[in-house]
Order: structure tokens, then C-alpha cells, then sequence
């Protein structure tokens, strides 16, 4: 061996160590890809998900039923008012029908108390429902008394409310004074019962004095 190849030798020698390192260090670079990679594609290594962050129960404060019950009351707040409003719609029609005739009514209940049978004037009256929605609910009856006398008469007239049985369960009297000749006068014959059950207006006596 020539003293060029013997130097190339020692210097070979001496690199030799360093490649031994250089060459471990690049397997743990391919091990760690490897890993890595394994990971990525669903291997063998638990996957990092991330986990769901559970509820924060101190904030729950019962919004929902809070706000059902809420819905409940104001339910009941506008029913409570609806009644409330149909109840003085009905007050109101009733005053304003009984300013105009309660004396005349008054006159009409104390002429029958001495009247026997249906009286002499049953052909004078007519009846005729009135709509609900103009009496604030109320059941109403038009009582139409017609003069059909050649002089002024007075009218005394009394209705009865019954029920599905027939049974009278209220007793309204209804009049008109000193109506001339042909002349016809219109009273109402306000019940006070509820709506429930149906009632049915009866003319039952009609008095002319």
C-alpha cells in the first residue's frame, strides 16, 4: 500500500464515527415522521380529540318554566280582564236602558199584581230578540207595544225567562205610559242570568189601563 492510500485510510477512520451518528439520528427523524404520521392516519395511537366542555350547571335558572308560567298568568290576566270588560259593558247597557225606564217598569209590576190571566192587551205586544254584541253580552228581548186603541193607554207587561225545562227562572216587567193613539213603544226586557243555560224569552201578560 502507497503512503496516499494508507493517508486516505486514516482519514476514512476518522470520519467513520461521525457517519455512525449522523445516520442514528436520521432513523429517529424517520421513527418520529413514522409516528406522526401513524397518528394522522388513524393508527394504532390514541387520536387527540378534543373533548366536549361539559355544562355549566350553575348558570341553569329555570328560564323555560319561568317563562311558561309567566304565559300562564298573563293568560289568565287577559280573561280575568276580557270578563271584567264584558261584565261592565253589561252594566253600562243596563244603566243607560234603565235610567230611561225603571219608573215606567216599577208602574208596569204593580198595575199586574192585580191583573188575573194573560190581561186585555195581549195582541198589543210583540217580541223580538236583541244581538248580544249590542248589549255587552246580556240576553235581551225588544218588547213592542203598538196602541191600537183610538185614545192614550198605558201598557203594563211582564216576560219570563225560562229554561230548557220550562221552568221560569226570572221575571221581567216592562211598561209604557200614556202612549197615544196608534203609537208604539219599544222597552227592553233585560235578563241577569248567565249565558249558560240558553234561556227563552215568554210573554205571559199584557195589560192596557
Amino acid at each position: 500500500m502507497t503512503s496516499g492510500a494508507s493517508h486516505r485510510a486514516r482519514r476514512a477512520g476518522r470520519f467513520r464515527p461521525v457517519a455512525v451518528v449522523l445516520a442514528a439520528v436520521a432513523a429517529s427523524t424517520i421513527t418520529l415522521v413514522s409516528c406522526g404520521s401513524d397518528d394522522d392516519n388513524g393508527g394504532s395511537s390514541t387520536p387527540s380529540t378534543e373533548r366536549p366542555t361539559p355544562p355549566d350547571t350553575a348558570s341553569f335558572s329555570g328560564t323555560a318554566p319561568s317563562a311558561l308560567s309567566s304565559a300562564e298568568a298573563s293568560a289568565r290576566a287577559r280573561a280575568s280582564a276580557a270578563a271584567s270588560s264584558a261584565s261592565a259593558a253589561a252594566s253600562s247597557f243596563e244603566a243607560s236602558v234603565s235610567a230611561d225606564t225603571e219608573r215606567a217598569n216599577k208602574a208596569a209590576e204593580s198595575e199586574l199584581k192585580n191583573v188575573g190571566g194573560q190581561g186585555n192587551a195581549m195582541s198589543d205586544v210583540a217580541m223580538t230578540g236583541k244581538p248580544r254584541s249590542q248589549t255587552g253580552g246580556l240576553l235581551a228581548v225588544v218588547v213592542t207595544i203598538t196602541n191600537k186603541t183610538d185614545k192614550k193607554a198605558s201598557y203594563a207587561v211582564q216576560i219570563d225567562f225560562r229554561d230548557p225545562s220550562g221552568k221560569t227562572v226570572e221575571t221581567r216587567y216592562v211598561g209604557a205610559e200614556d202612549l197615544a193613539p196608534g203609537k208604539k213603544a219599544q222597552p227592553l226586557a233585560i235578563s241577569r242570568k248567565p249565558p249558560e243555560p240558553v234561556l227563552t224569552p215568554k210573554l205571559v201578560r199584557a195589560q192596557r189601563y
